[in-house]
């Protein structure tokens, strides 16, 4: 079993040394994970820096001691790999972002395509998204992540649109006469962005935006997968497909 992760607002040194793990991460290291003397953890800001520790000891129920070695940078994986995720219904927007972060998505953008019937509108948005983002960051941690994927805003097509055109691979999944994605040429660098639709698909005025843009339609296979589902098999399958996998 590899080390827990835990998230810290910023490492205090990069020589390493004691370090107190407190707060709402120490509680759940002491009081949850029951963390001992000895066992191995690893500190991160989930922003790609990280410290291998070594617990030296408990205080109450909230403060973890530990020795850390020096601080260290994982670098930003390539091609990176965005995957603009069109709102699905009730919770699946959660379980969308939690699988596509354990499997290894660099950045999610939040997507209201218009046969959508989920809408981010005012608090209720910026409360979906809070959530998302929460997702996202205790999927990095389960997962042994020290570079969390980004959640950004919630975005237009006209945003989407943008994000693709500047894409050194676009991609939209959309099952009718679209060439398999298995079969496409990937670049060995750079950025692919991927577009999951809606569960009632992506709107012929939105392909168009999207094929000026310079992305093609693609499928998966030949069943029909839910968009809480998708993103994670085609991000899967990008993955093996660019070697970052291998």
């Amino acid at each position: 079993m590899t080390a827990p992760v835990f998230v810290v607002e910023h490492f205090e040194a990069d020589r390493g040394g004691p370090y107190v793990l407190d707060g709402p991460e120490g509680r759940h290291a002491v009081s949850v994970k029951r963390l001992r003397a000895g066992e191995d953890v690893v500190l991160t800001d989930g922003a790609g820096r990280w410290a291998h520790c070594v617990v030296l000891d408990t205080e109450g129920k909230d403060r973890l001691v530990v020795r850390m070695d020096p601080v260290t940078e994982e670098p930003e994986e390539s091609p990176r790999i965005t995957v603009v995720q069109a709102l699905p219904k009730g919770d699946r927007g959660e379980l969308a972002v939690e699988t596509m972060t354990e499997t290894g998505v660099d950045a999610i953008v939040p997507w209201a395509a218009a046969r959508c019937i989920t809408q981010w509108k005012g608090e209720r948005g910026l409360k979906a998204l809070a959530k998302w983002r929460a997702t996202a960051r205790e999927a990095g941690k389960q997962s042994r992540r020290v570079r969390f994927p980004e959640v950004a805003d919630a975005a237009s097509t006209k945003q989407v649109a943008a994000l693709l055109a500047g894409a050194d691979f676009g991609a939209v999944l959309h099952e009718e006469g679209s060439a398999p994605l298995a079969t496409a040429e990937l670049p060995v660098s750079g950025h692919i962005v991927l577009v999951v639709g809606p569960e009632g698909g992506v709107s012929p005025d939105e392909l168009a935006a999207f094929a000026e843009a310079g992305a093609k339609p693609y499928r998966l296979g030949r069943s029909v997968l839910r968009t809480s589902t998708a993103g994670t098999a085609a991000t899967a399958l990008l993955l093996g497909r660019t070697g970052r996998w291998s």
